[in-house]
């Protein structure tokens, strides 16, 4: 009786697993593949700004703002996030880093473009385009981008050296632990003391 039952069962089976195949072979062809669709461009995305030449100074501004803001929106629930346990300690310090060394690479950047902005005002003199109280603003200006760069260079030495000494404890502490490896600690060491070489 078994085998009366089992055996229509087994050929139904067998037909509608064919007939399942054959449908979906038919449906493929007509179904684009997943790369065929390509996302939507997304209306905040795009801008009415035209956007400055890939190498100019003022590009390389406005790239590293972006980037700045980047990395000041990461760091910004940084503290909160270690807090309730989502982050851990290194990754809060390496965000607070990243937004120190942005901004002194900002600044750079700023000073390079002051820099070009003075010759070219320079150049508009000598041919009679300009006054020479342009290139007094723009001398002026670039004193005071200078002095800025001075200072988040010196803001960028010493976060950097603070995040190399804290590594050093960090590494320390897990090679007590047992957690840590002694070429961890090594390389650690050798880092703090390349910044400190760095800095005298």
């Amino acid at each position: 009786m078994i085998r009366a039952v089992a055996w229509p069962v087994t050929l139904l089976t067998t037909a509608m697993i064919a007939l399942a195949a054959d449908e979906s072979r038919q449906s493929k062809s007509e179904e684009p593949d997943a790369f065929d669709i390509e996302p939507p461009i997304l209306k905040q995305n795009l801008s009415d700004e035209p956007l400055p030449a890939g190498g100019t100074p003022d590009a390389k501004v406005a790239r590293l703002e972006k980037q700045l803001g980047r990395a000041k929106g990461n760091a910004a629930g940084a503290e909160r996030l270690w807090k309730i346990g989502v982050l851990a300690k290194v990754e809060v310090e390496q965000r607070l880093l990243k937004v120190v060394r942005c901004e002194s690479d900002l600044a750079n950047a700023r000073v390079a473009r002051a820099k070009e902005e003075v010759a070219a005002q320079q150049a508009k003199l000598t041919v009679g385009e300009s006054t020479k109280a342009d290139l007094d603003a723009a001398k002026g200006t670039l004193a005071q981008l200078t002095e800025a760069a001075q200072i988040a260079a010196a803001k960028r030495e010493r976060a950097e050296l603070e995040a190399a000494e804290a590594n050093v404890r960090r590494q320390q502490k897990l090679l007590k632990l047992g957690s840590g490896q002694k070429s961890d600690v090594i390389r650690a060491e050798e880092r703090l003391a390349e910044l400190k070489a760095q800095k005298n």
